[in-house]
């Protein structure tokens, strides 16, 4: 039977990139700021939402992953990318 998992087991592809990119951020933002900066644009998640989500156990629906992509400003190519 098919899973939808990536190649490693995880639920999505832009979890490891997404705690990547939000560690990176100056100033600091930890996933609760992160939450909150999601929530402006209507994305209701919480920060054991985010903490799932980075760590592969929550799947991420392309919604969520366009609010990602413009709060990190970046792209969603580079939050699905492998390196």
């Amino acid at each position: 039977m098919y899973k939808n998992r990536s190649t490693d087991g995880s639920n999505n592809i832009c979890g490891k990139k997404l705690y990547m990119l939000r560690k990176q951020l100056s100033p600091k933002v930890p996933q609760r700021a992160f939450a909150d900066k999601l929530q402006l644009k209507g994305i209701d998640l919480d920060k054991n939402a985010i903490q799932r989500i980075e760590c592969g156990k929550r799947f991420v629906t392309d919604i969520e992953l366009k609010a990602f992509a413009q709060i990190l400003n970046t792209t969603t190519d580079e939050l699905l990318s492998d390196n």
